[in-house]
């Protein structure tokens, strides 16, 4: 039996479908879960051990002192994995990819000076320390700009700021979300560059000995231009015409080539516009949240089932089927305590709609971004066309009606 370490964060929403497809192809799995001792009891498996993912050298000298035989595979279930994954392969001499390549992609600050340096196209962008006065970069910046945390993900800790004045809030904002987020926020400084023009799509991918293959290009319907970027809709396949698609292909496994990134599942983001392709990310990762689901038959597995194939050197044959699927990360409007909610019958009751997960729970406190880092749920679709599918996931969308409440009554304060 094939043996896999798997990092599984504890607030991840795809634990259940990685340790779904291992059940199904009969890999045992060796559970490490960050910052926790249980997992929760529905997983059904307890971790031999806890580990700090975002300290991957004291993780890594962890697990090589517990961990009872070499697996054959180690793989994280999201991004707060990956770098810690990355070195543990290295250091047990097995497949994955190189940890300073992981490392470079993650850090959008460093992503950014290899797309310069290999003559990507790029924005100006700006590295701003810790405790510095954004205003010393007024002279060189070029309204709007973005602010950036640097290792974050899901739109966290990213703001547009169009004046002198909304710098400063932006900036003052990231800072504190980052401080929260990431242990290392004070030696990492913010990234601030040039907001991009044009319209967002992902590519969903795998690379094998180097070599990219695309499984998906998703076009994001909704404009995403700011101030907080919240993502929504993914629809597949791109409507953009074939050679774009190519085009897209190539500055992204080309980007793969220049990190050193060699294999495992690979998600890009890019923005169009008439000056070409501009990469926004390249993160050695596959999609978050549940939205993987939406290729599962397209695929003729899950996308876990696939990339657990991958790390275990087990032969992949993806099915071709036709028709087109999207899914809608559902936004969170505004922030409070969510109390439950009204629709969701008929949402799901939408022609093409095949399933909608709500995620949150009642009485957790939820924010959209650039504070939070989380979707109320998930809305899946599958129709003959693109154009059938984002359609059924904005009406079943208009159908849910959520309870959100302030987080403290009306009138009521606090006294310190």
């Amino acid at each position: 039996m094939k043996r896999v370490l798997l990092l599984l964060p504890t607030t991840g929403y795809r634990n259940s479908d990685f340790l779904a497809a291992a059940k199904k192809l009969g890999v045992e799995i060796v559970a490490a879960a960050n910052y926790c001792h249980q997992l929760a009891p529905s997983w059904g498996l307890a971790p031999i051990m806890a580990l700090h993912f975002d300290r991957p050298e004291q993780a890594a000298d962890t697990v090589l002192r517990e961990i009872n035989g070499i697996p054959d595979a180690v793989l994280a279930v999201d991004d707060s994995g990956v770098e810690l994954a990355a070195m543990l392969s290295e250091r047990l001499g097995l497949p994955g990819n190189p940890a300073q390549a992981v490392r470079r992609v993650r850090d959008k600050l460093s992503f950014r000076r290899l797309l310069r340096e290999r003559e990507f196209l790029c924005p100006e962008f700006h590295h701003l320390p810790a405790g510095e006065d954004p205003r010393k970069l007024l002279p060189a910046l070029e309204f709007p700009v973005v602010v950036k945390a640097r290792r974050l993900s899901a739109s966290r800790g990213v703001i547009r700021a169009d004046d002198p004045e909304e710098l400063v809030r932006a900036v003052s904002w990231v800072r504190a979300i980052q401080t929260r987020a990431d242990r290392d926020a004070e030696g990492l400084g913010l990234i601030i560059e040039d907001f991009i023009q044009g319209r967002e799509y992902a590519l969903e991918g795998c690379l094998q000995r180097g070599e990219l293959a695309t499984l998906a290009l998703f076009d994001k319907p909704d404009p995403l231009d700011g101030p907080y970027f919240e993502e929504t809709l993914y629809i597949t396949p791109s409507r953009l015409p074939q050679a774009l698609q190519e085009r897209i292909h190539r500055e992204a496994a080309r980007a793969c080539r220049a990190a050193g990134l060699m294999t495992g599942p690979v998600h890009a983001e890019v923005r169009i516009n008439d000056e070409g392709i501009w990469l926004l990310e390249v993160a050695a990762r596959s999609i978050g949240g549940l939205c993987g689901r939406v290729l599962n038959h397209f695929l003729g597995m899950s996308l876990e089932e696939l990339i657990l194939r991958q790390a275990v050197a087990e032969s992949v044959s993806i099915a071709s089927e036709r028709g087109a699927a999207g899914v809608m990360m559902i936004p969170i409007p505004r922030r409070g305590i969510y109390r439950g909610l009204e629709g969701l019958a008929d949402a799901q009751s939408v022609p093409g709609v095949t399933g909608v997960a709500i995620t949150v729970e009642p009485g957790e406190i939820i924010a959209p971004p650039p504070d939070g880092a989380s979707y109320l749920g998930f809305i899946f679709a599958r129709a003959a066309s693109p154009a059938d599918a984002e359609m059924a996931l904005r009406v079943a969308h208009g159908r849910l009606h959520f309870d959100i409440r302030p987080e403290y009554p009306a009138g009521l304060s606090c006294v310190s």
